[in-house]
């Protein structure tokens, strides 16, 4: 290989790493990507088995806001890759993508395998170098952070990689750690002075005290067309329509998701979270109420709710557990509650079986170009930033364009070094 060619080392297979990969196979620089597992893209696939979501057709505007307090951030990240650009960059592996009802994107196949399948050809095709097995061991404690100190733990036991000009870590959170990501890199960061946030899960389920009666009869069941609310810690009130599941310890499922960053950040702050339950969200309240108050003459409530406003099964069973004996002896107060029922939730699940994760490396250390500051040469990118998205393809894109934007940094690190070798030996 000629001298003037550069090496970057790529640590992740998931998506942050491999779309950085493919932004860096178009430069004259040889790509070797790293990861643990026996195959790259695990998580992807593994998101990808209900149907890939690849991200969501909604304006700019309220796509950033998806992102709360880290929008800022991920916004110079969408302007190197944003969902049209996604979409595109699906087109040109021959993957033909469309938009739901829902206004999230899918490719038109629905699956994550057809569209790895492709872009791995791509990649190969390139030049980039696939090392499966590979678990990065961290720096060792006497070493400064560096792209040309790196440590493998494979299958021929520990190597040492000290060929890398620049390297991409791109280890995701915590979640699902049986498909790689298990958090393990937060150690050797820390022991190097770098500042990471503890993880914490996130879009996750909550467990809720629910009696054993309300288990019993209820556990599994999903409960739709419903409305869920709850308030940020800036008091501003947050609502979203759709499903959710009752589980054996409590709530979980994509309307839940939605939410799970304000009732995780509730409970971190109170030691509970209330989310508020609209059980009829398409019925307005005056019509609920007229309804509720009618004479219902010998017949109980449970059986005028069935008749006067289809409340039964799960929504019923939510309505009995939650409110309390005094609404269900005021038909007004019950009217209120059917619209606003509260639902306490203790924890949340823990982070293993959380979709992904919030904290990981704070933006303090991180340049623009997501070179840490105390490493020269050494980019993050994806879930290991100190971010949160809900799902939706929203988490799915700004992993990618993590991925792009710290190989533009690298692209802009290795040419800077460039121009400072040429002056010297000029």
């Amino acid at each position: 290989m000629s001298p003037t060619v550069k090496r970057v080392a790529v640590i992740g297979g998931g998506p942050a790493g491999l779309m950085a990969a493919e932004w860096l196979s178009g430069h004259a620089v040889q790509v070797d990507v790293f990861d643990a597992m026996p195959s790259v893209g695990r998580k992807f696939l593994m998101a990808g088995r209900g149907g890939l979501n690849l991200t969501h057709s909604e304006p700019a505007g309220p796509f950033l806001a998806r992102y709360g307090t880290r929008a800022a951030q991920v916004a110079r990240w969408l302007e190197a890759l944003d969902a049209g650009g996604l979409r595109d960059w699906a087109h040109g592996l021959g993957i033909q993508t469309f938009v739901g009802s829902s206004g999230r994107v899918f490719p038109e196949e629905m699956k994550a395998a057809p569209l790895l399948r492709a872009w791995l050809a791509r990649l190969r095709a390139r030049g980039v170098r696939l090392h499966m097995r590979h678990r990065w061991l961290g720096w060792p404690a006497d070493a400064r952070p560096c792209a040309a100190a790196l440590r493998f733990d494979s299958p021929e036991g520990e190597q040492a990689y000290a060929a890398a000009d620049a390297v991409i870590l791109a280890l995701g959170g915590g979640s699902w750690a049986k498909l790689g990501s298990d958090g393990a890199w937060m150690a050797s960061l820390r022991a190097h002075g770098i500042e990471v946030a503890p993880l914490r899960p996130a879009n996750c389920g909550f467990d809720v005290a629910w009696s054993d009666h309300f288990r019993e009869r209820n556990a599994g069941l999903p409960v739709k067309s419903v409305a869920m609310a709850c308030e940020t810690a800036a008091g501003q009130r947050l609502a979203r329509q759709g499903e959710f599941v009752i589980s054996e310890s409590g709530v979980e499922g994509s309307l839940v998701y939605a939410l799970s960053a304000p009732l995780r950040d509730q409970i971190e702050a109170s030691g509970e979270a209330t989310a508020v339950l609209d059980l009829l969200p398409d019925w307005p309240q005056e019509k609920v109420m007229a309804a509720v108050t009618h004479p219902r003459g010998a017949r109980s409530m449970s059986s005028h709710l069935q008749s006067r406003l289809g409340l039964k099964g799960v929504k019923a069973g939510l309505l009995r557990e939650c409110a309390a004996v005094e609404d269900f002896r005021d038909p007004a107060r019950l009217g209120l509650r059917i619209k606003a029922l509260p639902l306490k939730l203790v924890r949340p699940r823990p982070i293993d079986e959380a979709i992904s994760t919030a904290g990981g490396v704070h933006f303090d250390a991180l340049s623009p170009g997501l070179m840490l500051r105390a490493a020269p040469g050494v980019f993050c990118a994806g879930e290991m930033l100190d971010w949160e998205a809900p799902t939706g393809g929203y988490l799915l894109t700004a992993c990618m364009a993590s991925g792009a934007v710290a190989a533009l940094g690298i692209m802009d690190f290795l040419a800077a070094g460039q121009a400072r070798d040429q002056e010297l030996d000029g």
